[in-house]
C-alpha cells in the first residue's frame, strides 16, 4: 500500500515510490531541490509524481527502448491478453519515476488519432495526492475543467481513488490516491518483469527521480497557464526568464516556473517570443500541433556515469562547442565543481552556479521522429535553479539542430 513517512526536515513526506527507490530526504533535497513548506495552508496538496503517461506509435518497441537505452525496469503490463482490447500499456520504473507507455491495438482506438496528430508525446502528468475529492472540489471551484470525476477503481489488490483535470493542449493531470492499494500499478494491470538484461558494468539505474517537466504553450498563453497553476492548484512562482536572458541572435522565448509547496513537482512553462526566426518553442508547437510537454528533466547523482552509459546505449545528446568551456567568464563564474571542467567538456555537460550552489545538466536530441519531446539529465549541488547561465549556449545548440532539419 502507498504510505507516506513524515519527515520534519521538509514538513512533507517520502512517498512509497521514493522509498522503493531507497531514496532519503537528504538525497531528494540534492536530487530535485526539495524545500521546506507549510502544508497546513495548501489548498491542493500534492504528495508527488505518480506517473508520466505517453502515447506512442509502438508501445512494444518503446518499452524495449526505455529498458535497453535508459536502463528502466518493466514492472506492469495491460493488453489484449488481460482483456484490454484497445491498447497495450507498459509500466516502467527508474528510481522513483514511473513511465506508462500506451500504444493502440484497435485501429479505432482514440490513441490512433492522438498519435496521428501529435506523434509520440506525454498525454498525462499524473500526480499522487492524499485527498482526490478535496483536490477536485478545489479545481472545480477555481474554474478547472474536470475530465474524470472522482471514482474508486478496485481489484484484488485494493482500491485506487482517481480523477483528472484538463491542462494545456490535450495534456491532463490524473489525480491518484494509492493509500488503499498495493497492486503493481492500477486495476487491470498485472505484474511483469523485464526480460532485457543490461550489459555488465552498467549502473544500477541511470536516473533516480523526476526533477521537472517543461510545458510549451502558444504565444500569449504562458501567463494564463501560470495563473491556472496558481489559482487551481496553489502552486507558487519559482522563477521567471524573459528578454536577453533567454534569447539568441535568431530566436527567443519566455519562461516562468511554477511548483508545489515543497518543489517536488515543478513545471516550467514556455511560450515563443517574437524574433528573427523560429524558436525551439515555435518548432515544437508546429510539429506537435499545439501545446504539450516538451521535455522531462530526470535527476541523477552521477551525471558523468549516466551520460557515459546512455551514449554507449545509443542515446544522442546536443553538442556543446569547446568555446563554451574555454570562456574565462564561465570558468570564473562557476568556480570549483566536483569534477574537472575537462571531464565535463569531453561529455558536453553544461554547468551553472547560482547563490545556492551549482548544477550540471545535459540535453538529448529529440527522442522520436518529430522534433518535439526530449530529455534533460540534471545533477544538483545546492542549486535550486534551471541553468539560467546556460540558456544561450543551450538555445544555440538547439538552433544548430533546427537548422540541420530546415526548421530555423
Amino acid at each position: 500500500m502507498t504510505t507516506t513517512h513524515e519527515t520534519p526536515s521538509t514538513g512533507g513526506a517520502l512517498t512509497e515510490d521514493e522509498l522503493k527507490a531507497d531514496l532519503t530526504v537528504d538525497q531528494l533535497k540534492q536530487l530535485v531541490g526539495l524545500v521546506e513548506y507549510d502544508e497546513d495552508g495548501d489548498v491542493f496538496p500534492v504528495t508527488g509524481w505518480d506517473a508520466i503517461v505517453f502515447c506512442v506509435g509502438n508501445a512494444t518497441q518503446a518499452a524495449h527502448y526505455y529498458q535497453s537505452a535508459w536502463g528502466m525496469r518493466l514492472e506492469a503490463y495491460s493488453g489484449p491478453e488481460h482483456g484490454n482490447r484497445d491498447h497495450k500499456s507498459f509500466v516502467l520504473r527508474s528510481g522513483s519515476i514511473r513511465f506508462v507507455l500506451n500504444g493502440a491495438v484497435d485501429p479505432d482506438s482514440p490513441l490512433v488519432e492522438h498519435h496521428r496528430k501529435h506523434g509520440d508525446g506525454v498525454t498525462d502528468i499524473a500526480l499522487e495526492v492524499p485527498d482526490v475529492d478535496r483536490c477536485i472540489a478545489q479545481a472545480r471551484k477555481a474554474g478547472a475543467r474536470v475530465v474524470r470525476e472522482a471514482e474508486d477503481v478496485t481489484d484484488e489488490h485494493g482500491t485506487v481513488r482517481i480523477a483528472a483535470i484538463a491542462t494545456y493542449g490535450e495534456t491532463i493531470h490524473t489525480l491518484v490516491d494509492r493509500s488503499r492499494y498495493d497492486g503493481p500499478y492500477l486495476p487491470g494491470y498485472v505484474a511483469v518483469s523485464s526480460t532485457y538484461e543490461a550489459r555488465p558494468g552498467q549502473p544500477k539505474r541511470l536516473f533516480q527521480a523526476l526533477d521537472h517537466i517543461v510545458g510549451n504553450v502558444e504565444l500569449g498563453h504562458m501567463d494564463e497557464w501560470v495563473g491556472f497553476y496558481n489559482r487551481v492548484m496553489g502552486f507558487v512562482n519559482m522563477a521567471e526568464f524573459i528578454g536577453d536572458d533567454i534569447a539568441t541572435d535568431y530566436s527567443a522565448l519566455m519562461s516562468k516556473v511554477v511548483a508545489n509547496g515543497n518543489h517536488r513537482v515543478k513545471f516550467p512553462l514556455n511560450e515563443p517570443a517574437i524574433a528573427k526566426r523560429k524558436s525551439q518553442i515555435d518548432e515544437y508547437l508546429e510539429f506537435y500541433r499545439g501545446a504539450g510537454a516538451q521535455h522531462l528533466a530526470v535527476a541523477t547523482n552521477d551525471i558523468l556515469a549516466s551520460v557515459d552509459a546512455l551514449r554507449a546505449n545509443g542515446v544522442e545528446f546536443l553538442n556543446t562547442p569547446d568555446s563554451y568551456y574555454e570562456d574565462p567568464e564561465l570558468r570564473a563564474r562557476i568556480g570549483n565543481v566536483r569534477v574537472p571542467i575537462e571531464e565535463l567538456q569531453k561529455r558536453g555537460i553544461l554547468v551553472d552556479r547560482d547563490e545556492d550552489g551549482y548544477l550540471l545538466q545535459i540535453f538529448t536530441k529529440p527522442l522520436g521522429d518529430r522534433p518535439t519531446v526530449f530529455f534533460e539529465l540534471i545533477e544538483r549541488h545546492g542549486s535550486l535553479g534551471f541553468g539560467k547561465g546556460n540558456f544561450k549556449a543551450l538555445f544555440e545548440a538547439i538552433e544548430r539542430e533546427q537548422d540541420l532539419r530546415g526548421n530555423l
